[in-house]
């Protein structure tokens, strides 16, 4: 039977939100891990866009659909909080990062990280990346049923290292097989039934795996301190707001361990989705190579890119099937509604990106690899304005959506040089929820050098 959440005041014209707990504990986050589409599914049918459920040991207002997502993310009355919704899942792991910070701190923190996202630094970065993309695919040995996201993860956090920190000198590479478990043990974290650092559950190996990363990090920080370099480290260590504000040791330690683990995780997502739908639809992998060829250069510069417009199609379109974070969240700092629904303040909310980006009301035939949506004379993302939002939207919107968009069209376009690749058309990855969504197969493609 469903269940209130919180009456409405007296006074109010507001409508209660329905919805159900779930198991003790756990609530439905094992039924969100098995399949999220069809949990989500079954309750907008259920409740409508806006229902209440138990996850993570909370209870959580659920928002679907663009009208209520646009309504959290934009945020005009003040009424959820950032750091709030992310911190009772992530708060221990990435403490402090941008994403988990409000109001006048959030942005006073975003302005000054903003010079390390001008155009004119980007083009640095994008400069930066053909060696080190090619170095790392050297390294790759195509064979049948090759794991393309575990090599693309160790390649996009060799990429995040080079560019972002500018190397990793003295670091051997189980160093940085280590480091890049602490990251996935950090965001796995997010959704541990058990929240509290008991040897051997998910919590202890995010809880340690930050330790991990601050040690990393510290380690190098004197030196970029010292340093003149372009990367983003040495950049944190320098820049500084028109008012003269800088950024703390900690604070850089903090942007550091967030910004590094947001720059590979989601790219490698994206990357490897990419590969999957590219391997599975020859024609758009040749449309694309087409155009990468067009260029004519192997190391073409950030304006260059632009011009790789097919790739920019199948790019937007695997982030709507396959949206990097499927969910974010949110908490209300006041008594404030969605949608005509009361919700109290301190209610845990969550906006569920990955739904809109499969209603068949605003993308036609929604499962359906289609990258033309995204073409200016169909532009389906534009029917609403949050229809597509894989970088979510409001003051919180992506800082580094440009740098993901130029690290992921540099990568795709070395790989379309370099080699082919093929993917069963029957083929579906078995995307683990657990956090942040990867095959759990490892994504196998079967790859070869190109003749």
């Amino acid at each position: 039977m469903p269940k209130l959440l919180a009456p409405p005041p007296p006074d109010s014209t507001l409508s209660p939100i329905a919805g159900n707990a779930g198991l003790p504990i756990i609530g439905l986050g094992l039924d969100y891990i098995r399949d999220p589409m069809g949990l989500l599914e079954s309750r907008w049918e259920r409740y409508g866009p806006v229902s209440w459920l138990s996850m993570a040991g909370k209870r959580w207002v659920t928002v679907m659909g663009p009208d209520g997502c646009q309504t959290v993310l934009q945020n005009k009355d003040r009424a959820f909080a950032n750091g709030d919704g992310w911190s009772v899942l992530i708060g221990p792991f990435f403490h402090r990062g941008l994403m988990l910070l409000d109001g006048d701190e959030h942005l006073a923190h975003r302005r000054i990280l903003q010079q390390a996202f001008t155009r004119e630094r980007l083009s640095r970065y994008t400069e930066a990346l053909h060696p080190a993309v090619e170095g790392a695919l050297d390294g790759w040995h195509p064979r049948a049923g090759f794991a393309a996201y575990p090599a693309l993860k160790e390649l996009t956090l060799d990429l995040a290292t080079s560019i972002f920190m500018g190397g990793a000198e003295g670091s051997s590479h189980q160093e940085m097989v280590e480091v890049n478990k602490a990251f996935i043990d950090c965001v796995q974290a997010a959704t541990s039934v058990v929240r509290f650092p008991l040897p051997g559950t998910r919590w202890k190996r995010g809880i340690d795996g930050r330790a991990r990363l601050e040690k990393f990090f510290r380690r190098y920080l004197p030196a970029r301190r010292a340093g003149t370099g372009d990367d983003l480290f040495t950049t944190l260590c320098h820049i500084e707001s028109e008012d003269g504000e800088r950024f703390s040791d900690d604070d850089v330690i903090n942007h550091m361990i967030f910004l590094l683990m947001a720059a590979h995780d989601t790219s490698t997502i994206t990357l490897s989705t990419m590969m999957q739908y590219l391997g599975q639809h020859p024609e758009w992998r040749d449309r694309c190579r087409r155009q990468s060829a067009a260029l004519g250069t192997s190391t073409p510069s950030y304006d260059q890119l632009d011009e790789l417009t097919d790739l920019d199609l199948v790019m937007k379109e695997c982030m709507r099937l396959v949206p990097p974070v499927p969910v974010v969240s949110r908490r209300a700092v006041k008594d404030t509604e969605v949608l005509g629904r009361y919700i109290p303040r301190g209610s845990y909310v969550s906006v569920v990106v990955h739904f809109t980006h499969h209603m068949a009301e605003y993308w036609p035939d929604p499962e359906k690899f289609d990258p033309e949506r995204f073409a200016p004379e169909r532009r389906e993302d534009k029917i609403h304005r949050y229809a597509w939002e894989p970088f979510g939207g409001g003051v919180h919107k992506c800082l580094g959506m440009h740098f993901a968009g130029a690290e992921i069209k540099t990568v795709m376009h070395h790989l379309l040089r370099r080699f082919d690749w093929h993917v069963d058309p029957g083929y579906r990855a078995p995307l683990n929820y657990t956090s942040l969504p990867y095959p759990s197969d490892g994504q196998p493609v079967d790859l070869r050098h190109r003749l």
